[in-house]
């Protein structure tokens, strides 16, 4: 007879004290009879709820793996053009160690996402953190500050150009709008608090962006994990 789970619905083995799919306990029938001629027993040993994350063990891997997908996600990294793929792979792993320490082995996809989470927010500050303090290095230790400003202000010089050249096929009216406009945010821009914030902006997204793809991570994860470790019925 097929056996469901109260909870999730999933098919369980008989054999099995709990679910494959979300581990809620499961009523046990003793093999020699039917369950009209005894009243079941519960499975009494505990187990976790697998919707449910242990941070302590979450928290010990997720910071082991953040290091280094940190680290290589940050500007001064030559590889952090990877950053995407060191992240999904951190998150993606640190649900795959802590789910091998847990029981039951696997996890529902929300709370494999939540320790993707978590770990991608380690990584991004921590990618963050080096990202800005290279910056500082390189302006007030390495004496570049000169040629950093430099090539900003030759940047936003060429985003000039460009706007001028977006508004050629325009009414003038409507061009001398849009060049007002473009002219103040440039004007912004070359300021050194404009510059800052432009930095500290794109820094602050990328981190962002980051944690989205160790989520994805996370829930990859779990899913891979809770494939592999459920009984094939």
């Amino acid at each position: 007879m097929e056996i469901t789970c109260n909870r999730c619905h999933q098919t369980v083995q008989a054999e099995n004290c709990y679910c494959p799919a979300c581990g809620l306990p499961q009523l046990v029938y003793p093999a020699d009879s039917t369950p009209s001629e005894n009243h079941p027993e519960r499975w009494n040993e505990a187990v976790q709820d697998a919707s449910v994350v242990e941070w302590k063990s979450a928290l010990r891997v997720a910071l082991i793996l953040a290091v280094p997908a940190g680290m290589l996600s940050c500007s001064v990294s030559p590889l952090n053009f990877f950053g995407v793929i060191w992240m999904t792979t951190s998150a993606a792993w640190a649900v795959t160690l802590y789910v091998r320490s847990q029981k039951p082995a696997w996890i529902t996809t929300g709370a494999g996402v939540r320790i993707g989470l978590v770990t991608g927010i380690l990584a991004g500050w921590l990618a963050f953190g080096m990202s800005s303090g290279a910056l500082f290095v390189q302006r007030y230790f390495l004496h570049q500050a000169g040629q950093i400003d430099s090539d900003w202000k030759a940047l936003v010089e060429s985003l000039r150009q460009v706007s001028q050249q977006g508004t050629a096929g325009m009414a003038p009216a409507d061009a001398a709008q849009v060049q007002a406009a473009y002219a103040q945010i440039l004007a912004f821009l070359a300021k050194p608090e404009g510059h800052a914030g432009f930095l500290a902006f794109g820094l602050a997204a990328n981190a962002l962006f980051l944690l989205l793809f160790a989520a994805a991570g996370g829930a990859l994860g779990a899913r891979w994990m809770a494939h592999y470790r459920r009984p094939e019925i």
